[in-house]
């Protein structure tokens, strides 16, 4: 039996497979020579590259557990040179300095080829640990004994990656050979780390086709076997990491390493660790050292820290004074290094010894937060509760440390220990920005975690609940934007407590908490898209919610990528939307988004979505809600941007309720939102507008809803609050908000007009006559965006940019006055003298941007780094002079005393750096110069396994240009040069990258030109009776000159008479010119069929005569046509013949001189003369240029023929001969309706203007709704009409010379007050005329007139009205209740009007014919008019044979009653808060019949009698005799299978008890049915209950009592 057990023992063991996994056997050492070079650069050779290159022998030895590993004579050797060509160099310092802990052993745990634990002694930095890694990592191998081919997801030194192994085995040699290779693309968990990059989102679209970072690594191992495993004979790794912001086919820049491990012999002696403790170091995995702390730019020494900081403050503060020196940008990033480096005490030490210094203060207060340590803020926080800072100087500090510091567990800690610190909480700006800021902290910490711990931001919705407890509204409003920075998933639960959604506790909170509380879940979308994709789109849905919470939900929506079900869900929705604010901002914004580049499957989705959509919401006017969206994609370059802009509205308000603007930028693979901008404006305009003493007067608002109490479940709209608020996001994070309020309004004005901003401004008046200098200088790190990643040797590889400047200025001022000012001078004072103001400013920037990428150690730096540099200089000087009493302004600039040569420069230089040592990247001399190895270089590169190839001279021709570009201000008597050089390696390959790699330079110099130098420019203004002696050349127009120009009048005139005579009597001389006529003429019709003024029409409008308001007479023949154009022109000959030249008589009203004034006293320039004659209204003017040499001249003459024609004439050229035209403008009718008509005619033009005239018109893209056609009749001669064919519609006609081109139905975004406009004369009081104009085309307008009522909305239905009661025609529907406008039809069919505003009431009625009015029961007689409110701005007048009410501060525009028409207006402010009979004035046409308890009824008449003021008894005084109520349906119905009783939902007018009807109506109402077997009758709450049927009832119009009634 144990021969049979041992046989079968024996069997299973021979039939397992060999274990292949490395072994080292204990007591032995193995020796092994180890090489590794990392090279980075363009992968080309004879380009110059930068690395080092590090060999040793490794010694492994296996001591029971544990194993050692330990290096034993290490070289280092940098490269910065032409690759291959130039030799390696040895660096003898480092070795020295790495020595000491190359040499010490580190002990890792090894089991079956997978490395463990690693242990090192606690003096072993975390750089020389990471070079053992990079070692182990090769060791690493995770082999299978069943599988040759697999692959698996390895941990290496770069984290966990996907890695794929191939065995073979050679049994002959007896050799083993393994392939794996590792996709560092795709990793489980990827050893890297990003700074200022928190704000930035992966880009999808950027990356599908193309990756800007892309990396793989290829082992190679030969292995022998052994008794229990394998000895490693030889391994090679070769890896290569690539990078470019643009896609691969535009070439890129990679970091290559080679790894060499050769197996040289085993040695009996085990490895004897070091007599110390040694500590668990970490894993296989790299870990990150000081590296954050040294940026890759330059490698600094750090001896003294403090010396050093100080140095480098004294040269910024020299060097930044009248200009900034070239490297100060550079001597900024030392600065902030130093910083990084310095102690905690060392800052406090440095500050208390500049304080009292304001260079040395403010420059440490610029460089300390972009160092981005956490002890940044704890500095700003001590200063601050020291009072060693200002509150400025804190709030912007902490703004800047905020972005700039690192977020980690430290940084937050401090924020949140900020958010409760006393003094900090009592300082409302403080407050916002740290608890903001705590937001953004939380957001950065969690940008790169896959979770994100909840106990960061717990301390925040702790707030939010009690904040929402005690219903502290700003508290709410600040404590969302928080969690909106934040964007943690587990906000989601705290902002939905928020929203109208959970109940009455949030629907009682102010619709701006639930504004914000929706924006805040726009970061939160980008993490968590599905959850917030269900949360919207319940929002949106809910049609009971705010249309602007819906449009607000829409645009979060959006932002979460919708999927096409989603998008399509949407669509669905809107098809049967009511409100027209929301489905116009939807349509627009699903249409806008098909347009986008960057979002193909959203615009896919959207695309197919509006296809569904009626495209009549896409011609709703600019008061409805809408969304622009543009964005914009170079593939090759992965560069783009995108815009969006959102126009929200909840009325149809000229003025928007809410607009937001955002901007993206889409770079390298990334995308961040750079600046959003958002501004509300609820109820500012209100406040400000109406008058707030009478709104709380206690007696209206008793009266008003003793009224209304009479309404059948009347609700109140919420009042808007009057706030105003803007706030302002950077990459996505609210930086800074405000809300502004009429409190905050009457401040900023008390503040503004306190003595003692009197008195600062006197101070700093003081200062100027005194003369004052002062120096700005402001330091800015802009951009700090690193990515560190390990590479397979274990040092880190870094890809960086950086952006530095320093803007300098430096400003003199002096002022002077005539006469001089007394010491107690009042600023009233300084109107009535001469002031003279001198102005010296030196400004200069110095800019510079480091695009890095290489090694970066705290010993160590190998890089190929790409510097720009730019430099300005541009000093200026400025004079000024003042007096207002002569009407003298006059602005001058004077040549600087000293020109930089070069005012601005531009260099890029790309080199290759080792330990600051640096090699041009093109250089063609360093190519062909011959290679020149020191023997101790050439032994180095002679016995490395990795250069043993043959180095071949490489020569690449450099691409090279050198170009100049000139342009000469001769009037300026300056030449600008630009000279661009540039020299790249685009002949190696021609790709962006390798044009991008070289050296360019541009600058931009002035030289003055010989013998044309100037002493200063000047701008002269002289308004005035001084005018005619600031005039420098005499203007002398010769009666030729002159003569000419009136012939071409007539000339005009007679072409004028010819077109028209031609247009006459073209249809008998040219046939094609008749067939197209007629087809233009039959478009027109077909495309104006929609506008019901053009429909009624006979004719198109382009053939009506355009009827002349200035002679209106009907023209009826071509010589009626002639004799009246003649005439026309004939009185502006007669006018300009009397005075031709007005300079003669009259002097200039003002003159203007723009001159130059040479050092040889010529003057080059032009002054233009305004000349006005009163008594004909005619104005001359006239454009002449100063030079000597130059007759060129303008001329322009107008005359106001009437109050509808304005005729001048512009003649130019040489003493205005050269060239001529007339232009006239005048209104008129086009048919019916009002047009007005601007018509040009020429002689001659410039054929310049011609050929450019030409290219912008066929340039312009045509909209829609654009006709185009010829008309030959128009030569030389241009004419615009604009008709207005309806209140909101106008249409275009231009003729030009060679077509005509229509444009029908062009919808305005408010109305225009025809009937105003028609009666205006427009040259008169223009500007009562404009404000009459715009106020009354803001305003909604309601009607009724023969029963027949217009709402605002231009919605029409007959009002049956009920006899002897009240309805409320409209009403403020607020709880304000500022005004209420009641309407009443009594027995004898006349129509009351009541109107309750203020304190008074007020009845209008007709009287014999005539509107009566009395005041508070007061007839007031039509001679007494205008009635004035002695307190409130209410007046009473007369009005084209009726009463007008005007109370615009109340809301209330007007109510005009005639003897057949009745209007009432209200102001804009006042849409979306009316109701009644008129409406909302929201421009809700589908939703114009609300019932006063807010139901949407169908039925025009129910609408109508839900607003009826109802009696309560017989003794009503109103002799109003009805009630409303709910009736029954006279028989049962079966409903869903059973016999159902209903009763309406809507009340109907009936009599009361002991009335009976005598005048009835039919009305359609909607019933709720019960069960005929229920025990309940008519429900208590049927006014709420739902609608299961609509049928019609009895609604009674008249009754008749009998005595019974009570």
């Amino acid at each position: 039996m144990r021969v049979i057990v041992l046989a079968l023992t024996l069997a299973f063991v021979a039939a397992q497979p060999h274990n292949y996994a490395p072994d080292f056997a204990a007591n032995n050492t193995y020796v092994y020579k180890y090489e590794t070079l990392l090279l980075g650069g363009l992968p080309d050779k004879g380009l110059a590259r930068a690395g080092l290159k590090m060999s040793s022998k490794v010694l492994i030895s296996a001591t029971g557990q544990d194993t050692f590993i330990q290096l034993a004579e290490p070289e280092i050797a940098e490269f910065s040179g032409v690759w291959p060509k130039d030799p390696l160099v040895p660096a003898p310092k480092l070795i020295a300095a790495l020595a000491t802990q190359l040499s010490n052993p580190v002990k890792f745990e090894y089991a079956n080829g997978v490395v463990g634990k690693i242990f090192a002694p606690e003096g072993i930095s975390t750089t020389v640990l990471n070079i053992y890694r990079g070692i182990l990592n090769v060791l690493q191998l995770n082999i299978k004994r069943t599988q040759n081919v697999y692959e698996m997801q390895e941990v290496g030194v770069q984290g966990v990656c996907k890695t794929l192994y191939a065995i073979s085995e050679d049994e002959s040699a007896e050799r083993i050979h393994l392939t794996k290779t590792r996709d560092l693309n795709h990793c489980q968990e990827r050893v890297i780390m990003d700074i200022g990059l928190a704000y930035t989102e992966k880009c999808v679209k950027c990356q599908q086709d193309s990756k800007n970072l892309r990396g793989a690594t290829a082992y190679n191992y030969v292995l022998k076997p052994v008794a229990n495993g394998s000895l490693i004979l030889e391994a090679t790794v070769n890896e290569v990491i690539q990078f470019s912001p643009f896609t691969e086919m535009n070439g890129a820049a990679q970091m290559e390493t080679k790894q060499s491990l050769v197996f040289l012999e085993i040695q009996r002696a085990p490895i004897v660790p070091t007599a110390v403790q040694y500590l668990h170091r970490g894993s296989l995995k790299y870990e990150f050292s000081t590296e954050l702390l040294q940026t890759p730019i330059q490698l600094i020494k750090i001896t003294d820290v403090k010396a050093q900081i100080v140095e480098a403050l004294n040269h910024l503060v020299a060097h930044s004074v009248e200009r900034v020196h070239e490297d100060a940008p550079l001597k900024f990033l030392e600065l902030i290094q130093l910083l990084r480096n310095a102690r905690f005490e060392d800052l406090e030490i440095i500050f208390s010894q500049y304080r009292t210094k304001p260079a040395y203060r403010q420059l440490i207060l610029d460089a300390i937060p972009a160092t981005g340590t956490p002890a940044t803020l704890t500095f700003i926080k001590d200063k601050y509760m020291n009072s060693d800072l200002s509150v400025a100087e804190t709030a912007q500090a902490l703004i800047a440390s905020i972005h700039m510091v690192t977020a980690n567990p430290e940084a937050i800690k401090i924020m949140l220990a900020m958010t409760v610190n006393n003094k900090i909480m009592n300082n409302p700006i403080l407050y916002k920005i740290v608890l903001l800021g705590y937001g953004t902290m939380i957001a950065k910490y969690c940008a790169e975690m896959a979770v994100c711990p909840a106990k960061l931001i717990k301390p925040i919705q702790e707030l939010l609940a009690v904040a929402v407890a005690k219903n502290v509204i700003q508290d709410i409003i600040l404590l969302l934007k928080v969690l909106g920075n934040a964007a943690h998933p587990t906000s989601l639960k705290s902002i939905t407590k928020v929203l109208p959604i959970h109940g009455t506790a949030a629907a009682s909170l102010p619709m701006r908490v639930h504004a914000d509380a929706i924006l805040a879940l726009r970061n939160i979308a980008k993490k968590e898209p599905r959850a917030v994709q269900e949360l919207t789109i319940q929002l949106y849905m809910d049609k009971a919610l705010h249309p602007e919470l819906r449009i607000l939900a829409c645009i979060v929506l959006f932002e979460t990528r919708p999927p096409m079900s989603l998008v399509t869900t949407l669509a669905n929705i809107v098809k049967t939307e009511q409100n027209l604010q929301v489905a116009s901002f939807t349509y627009s914004h699903m249409k806008s988004l098909t347009r986008s580049t960057i979002h193909a499957t959203v615009a896919a989705a959207c695309n197919v979505a509006i296809k569904l959509l009626s495209p009549r919401l896409n011609r709703l006017s600019l008061c409805f809600s809408k969304s622009i969206y543009m964005d914009v994609y170079n593939n090759p370059l992965m560069l783009g941007a995108a815009a969006s802009a959102f126009s929200i509205n909840d009325a149809a308000t000229i003025l928007p309720r809410s607009l937001m603007a955002k901007t993206t930028a889409y770079l390298a693979g990334a995308a961040a939102d750079i600046l959003e901008v958002g501004v509300r404006t609820e109820g500012l305009q209100e406040v400000l507008l109406k008058n707030p003493e009478l709104v709380d007067n206690v007696d209206r608002l008793t009266k008003m809803k003793r009224v209304i109490k009479a309404l059948s479940q009347w609700k109140a709209q919420p009042n808007s609050a009057p706030l105003a608020s803007v706030y302002v996001k950077f990459f996505g994070q609210e930086i800074a908000f405000a809300n502004i309020d009429k409190v905050l309004i009457d401040q900023a004005i008390a503040l503004a007009t306190a003595p003692s901003m009197k008195e600062l401004g006197r101070n700093a008046l003081k200062a100027l006559l005194a003369g004052t200098s002062m120096n700005f200088a402001k330091p800015l790190l802009v951009t700090e965006v690193r990515r560190i990643l390990p590479t397979s040797a274990g040092l880190p590889m870094e890809l960086s940019l950086y952006t530095a400047a320093v803007v300098a200025a430096s400003v003199k001022v002096q002022a002077i006055t005539e006469p001089t000012l007394p010491d107690h001078f009042l600023l009233a004072q300084c109107m009535q003298t001469d002031i003279q103001l001198e102005t010296e400013i030196k400004s200069s920037i110095a800019l510079n941007t480091f695009a890095v990428m290489g090694i970066n150690t705290p010993s160590l730096q190998a890089k190929v780094m790409s510097r720009a540099k730019l430099n300005t200089m541009v000093p200026a000087k400025f004079n000024a002079r003042f007096n207002f009493t002569e009407g003298l302004l006059t602005l001058g600039a004077l040549p600087p005393t000293a020109v930089p040569e070069h005012f601005a420069t531009l260099e890029i230089n790309t080199s290759a750096m080792s330990n600051n040592r640096s090699t041009p990247m093109t250089s063609e001399k360093l190519v062909q110069t011959p290679t020149l190895v020191s023997s101790a270089s050439a032994s180095l590169s002679k016995s490395s396994e990795i250069l043993s190839q043959e180095v071949e001279a490489t020569i690449i021709r450099l691409s090279k240009s050198v170009k100049k570009y000139y342009a000469k201000a001769v009037a300026l008597g300056v030449e600008l040069c630009l000279r661009v050089a540039t020299e790249n390696a685009a002949s190696s390959q021609d790709a962006l990258v390798y044009k991008l790699v070289g050296n360019y330079s541009a600058a931009l110099s002035l030289k003055p030109i010989e013998g044309e130098a100037i002493e200063r420019l000047e701008f002269k203004v002289q308004i005035g009776p001084k005018a005619a002696d600031m005039l420098v050349k005499q203007i002398d127009l010769t009666p030729a000159a002159l003569a000419q120009t009136l012939d071409y009048a007539a000339a005009a005139t007679a072409t004028a008479a010819a077109a028209a005579a031609a247009a006459a009597g073209g249809a008998s001389t040219s046939v094609s010119r008749t067939s197209s006529a007629s087809t233009l003429a039959s478009l027109f019709i077909a495309s104006s069929s929609s506008s019901s003024s053009s429909a009624s029409l006979s004719k198109p409008l382009i053939a009506r005569k355009f009827q002349k308001n200035h002679k209106l007479q009907t023209l009826n023949s071509q010589a009626s046509a002639v004799s009246t154009s003649r005439s026309s022109a004939s009185s502006f000959e007669a006018i300009t013949t009397q005075n031709k030249f007005l300079a003669k008589h009259l002097a200039p009203i003002f003159v203007i001189i723009a001159h130059v004034i040479k050092v040889d006293k010529r003057e080059i320039g032009y002054e233009l003369a305004g000349y006005l004659d009163r008594p004909t209204s005619r104005l001359q003017i006239v454009l002449a240029a100063l030079a000597a040499d130059d007759n060129w001249k303008l001329c322009v003459d107008g005359v106001l023929l009437s109050k509808h024609k304005v005729t001048a004439q512009i003649t130019w050229g040489a003493q205005c001969k050269q060239y001529d035209t007339m232009i006239t403008a005048e209104t008129g009718l086009l048919g019916k309706s009002p047009a007005a008509r601007l018509r040009a005619t020429w002689k001659e033009l410039p054929s310049a203007l011609k050929r450019y005239a030409k290219k912008v018109y066929n340039y312009i893209p045509a909209p829609a709704g654009v006709i185009k056609g010829k008309d030959e009749t128009s030569v030389n001669q241009l004419s615009l009409t604009v008709v207005a064919t309806s209140s909101k519609i106008i249409e275009l006609i231009l003729k030009a010379p060679t077509r005509t081109v229509y444009k029908l139905d062009l919808h305005l975004p408010m109305a225009m007050p025809l009937d105003k406009i028609k009666g205006l004369t427009p040259f008169d009081e223009v500007i009562d005329n404009v404000n009459y104009i715009l106020a009354e085309a803001g305003t909604a307008e309601c009607r009724f007139a023969k029963d027949i009522l217009t709402t605002f909305n231009n919605r029409k239905y007959k009002n049956e009205m009920p006899q002897s009661c009240y309805q409320v025609m409209v009403q403020d529907c607020t709880n304000e209740l500022k005004f209420m406008v009641l309407l009443k039809k009594d027995k004898s069919e006349q129509i009351d009007i009541n109107v309750k505003i203020a304190d008074i009431d007020i009845d209008l009625y007709l009287k014999d014919g005539e509107v009566m009015v009395k005041v508070n029961g007061n007839e007031i007689p039509i001679n007494n008019l205008p009635y004035e409110h002695p307190k409130a701005a209410i007046q009473i007048k007369s009005k084209d044979g009726g009463i007008r009410v005007s109370a615009p501060s109340q809301g209330l525009h007007e109510v005009y009653v005639g003897k057949n028409v009745w209007t009432i207006k209200v102001v804009d402010w006042m849409k979306g808060q009316t109701c009644g009979l008129c409406g909302k004035a929201d421009g809700e046409i589908r939703q114009e019949y609300r019932t006063p308890n807010g139901r949407l009824t169908k039925s025009a008449v129910s609408f109508a009698h839900s607003w009826v003021l109802p009696a309560e008894s017989c003794r009503d005084t109103t002799e109003c005799r009805m009630k409303l109520e709910s009736v029954q349906l006279e028989s049962q119905i079966p409903i869903h299978g059973q016999e159902s009783k209903c009763f309406s939902v809507e009340p109907v007018l009936r009599c009361l008890p002991g009335c009976f009807p005598v005048k009835t109506t039919s009305v359609t109402v909607g019933y709720h049915c019960l069960s005929a077997d229920a025990a309940q009758n008519r429900p208590e709450i049927i006014y709420d209950m739902s609608v299961d049927l609509r049928e019609t009832a009895e609604a009674h119009l008249a009754c008749s009592c009998t005595t019974q009634c009570a």
